[in-house]
């Protein structure tokens, strides 16, 4: 028995196909072309599970907004009870760079989060809205914007 191995036609396959036409221009007029991104001025993170699980999730982040090159405040407003500077000491974070507020007799959260926003005096404010309605999402937005700040709102369920 002899096998007889005929010539097939050989079909690339998709990457290969792909890779056969250059991208050089394209990919060049797209590294090349100036990349006007604006940062979000709003910005959410849902945490759920067990209130010291969630601080633990959420310690990073903190972390890291509290170590920027920007020389404003990180504000945090109406944080949970159980984020105190104790726990700020033991999460690693700059405390010399962090701000806590608290609303005032008939201020609300969202009122001294916005105020704090438009005021400009911090890179980032992060507040614990929740239930937070479409019009006070966009208020939050509009205040960042003013203030040039970023707006962290974290929802805990």
């Amino acid at each position: 028995m002899q096998l007889v191995h005929t010539p097939q036609h050989t079909q690339l396959s998709l990457f290969e196909a792909f890779m056969a036409h250059p991208l050089a221009p394209i990919l060049k007029e797209t590294v090349e072309a100036p990349w006007n991104v604006e940062p979000e001025a709003f910005s959410e993170l849902s945490l759920r599970g067990a209130a010291e699980s969630c601080l633990n999730l959420l310690a990073p982040i903190l972390r890291n907004l509290s170590e920027e090159q920007d020389a404003r405040w990180l504000t945090l407003i109406a944080p949970p009870a159980s984020l105190t500077q104790a726990w700020l000491r033991e999460a690693g974070l700059n405390r010399e760079r962090i701000l806590l507020l608290q609303p005032r007799g008939t201020q609300s959260a969202q009122q001294l989060t916005c105020e704090a926003l438009r005021l400009g005096r911090s890179h980032t404010v992060v507040s614990w809205l929740n239930p937070l309605s479409a019009a006070s999402r966009q208020q939050l937005v509009n205040a960042a914007r003013v203030g040039d700040a970023q707006s962290l709102n974290i929802r805990l369920g």
